[in-house]
């Protein structure tokens, strides 16, 4: 418990490290949201090529309040004056869904790099228009680089559940998550259907990039989509809770649940895969036995998906079955169950030798940022997120959306 209570405590307050006099990337937020502190002024702190330089607000006393709690040196009175600033190198939006895909196009038409709040816009076809973009962008001599902040895709917890799966094996996946109903107010903008809310785009949204990772594969159909909402004639396009079916191109299904109002009790999101039988050599001296076969099922469960650095547990379970090949008589039967955690690449294993090392306390907003540097800086990345993954990604949703009967949510008017 006081290893948890000080691990928490340290990514929250960590310390500050000194920045590099020499090509640290200033950053520009575009909105003083509840969400910046903990993904970019929280993580800043401890990298030493990060500055958060600048802030702007729809209202500037608000941003005036944001950057003299947060330290940062400079407010500006509008977004496009952050983007017109010569020295913002990146930007960092954590704007209503609805205004990432404007943003985002402005910032990278300014040339600014792009940090951008998950889910990247509200449609696939923004996301088509966005990305592309960006693409058409790479070819100028430090092209601006976009990503889609699933900060949770970084952490090693994720990437260690991931490297036990095997996604031709996977039969089935079942994963929720959930907010407690105390935390979201029927009038936030979690649930504006304008402004691009819904539990789908606020919470199911990760569990359907788990799901695209678990199987490696994009979604064949969406089977099912049932949601459940306010019912009061205001907010009847936005879901407060769904529950998806998926059936995907191997033929395994997954179920997908959120709800943004839970119980009291926050309980942790989790992921169950349970992978198809598959015959294992047998135990012995590794030499083949004409006689005799034996057959592997695993469950991996990474329970604490969303938030791993408060807690994670991955369990495993291997249930074997030793048959008689002739008449397929069972013969013995046995499992092995294990159990990691992996708060770091180091811990993860041998196999993430050339992730970045990292710390214990660090969440998974500092890997992110991590990560995005060494694209910006032109190092290599382990787990980054390509365009093509957040089209993808809003395709699914899209998909969801769809089925479900309330629609997609509304384009922007931008262009």
């Amino acid at each position: 418990m006081f290893g948890m209570l000080s691990r928490i405590y340290t990514a929250i307050a960590p310390p500050t490290v000194e920045k590099s006099k020499d090509g640290a990337i200033r950053f520009g937020i575009l909105g003083a949201a509840k969400i910046a502190p903990m993904a970019i002024v929280v993580p800043a702190k401890s990298h030493p090529e990060v500055v958060v330089h600048a802030i702007s607000a729809r209202d500037r006393g608000r941003a005036e309040e944001f950057a003299k709690k947060h330290g940062i040196p400079v407010v500006r009175d509008t977004y496009q004056e952050i983007l017109d600033d010569p020295d913002i190198d990146a930007v960092f939006i954590p704007l209503p869904n609805s205004l990432h895909y404007e943003w985002a196009v402005r910032s990278v038409r300014a040339g600014k790099h792009v940090l951008l709040e998950k889910p990247s816009v509200d449609t696939a076809a923004e996301a088509e228009i966005l990305f592309g973009l960006s693409q058409l962008a790479s070819s100028q001599p430090s092209p601006p680089i976009i990503l889609e902040a699933f900060h949770n895709r970084f952490h090693p917890a994720v990437q260690k559940f991931l490297s036990l799966v095997s996604p031709a094996d996977v039969a089935h996946v079942h994963t929720d998550s959930m907010v407690p109903w105390w935390l979201t107010a029927r009038d936030n903008i979690e649930f504006n259907y304008a402004l691009g809310g819904g539990s789908m785009m606020m919470l199911g949204t990760y569990n359907f990039a788990l799901l695209r990772m678990i199987f490696a594969a994009e979604p064949a159909e969406c089977v099912s989509c049932e949601t459940r909402g306010f019912g009061d004639g205001v907010h009847d396009k936005c879901d407060t809770s769904f529950r998806a079916q998926f059936r995907f191109p191997n033929g395994g299904t997954a179920d997908a649940m959120s709800t943004m109002r839970g119980s009291v009790w926050w309980k942790p999101s989790e992921a169950r895969v349970t992978h198809r039988e598959v015959v294992v050599p047998n135990d012995g001296d590794g030499k083949a036995d004409p006689l005799h076969e034996t057959v592997r099922t695993r469950v991996v469960t990474l329970h604490g998906f969303v938030q791993a650095i408060a807690w994670h547990r991955i369990d495993v379970k291997d249930t074997f079955v030793l048959r008689a090949k002739a008449d397929g008589r069972t013969l013995r039967t046995w499992t092995e169950a294990s159990s990691h955690k992996a708060y770091t690449y180091a811990e993860a294993g041998p196999e993430f030798a050339d992730a970045a090392p990292g710390e214990p306390w660090w969440m998974s907003y500092r890997w992110q940022l991590e990560e995005f540097v060494n694209r910006v800086k032109g190092r290599p990345t382990q787990f980054w997120i390509s365009g093509e993954d957040s089209i993808n990604q809003m395709r699914m949703l899209d998909m969801a959306y769809e089925k479900s009967g309330l629609g997609l949510r509304p384009m922007s008017e931008f262009r």
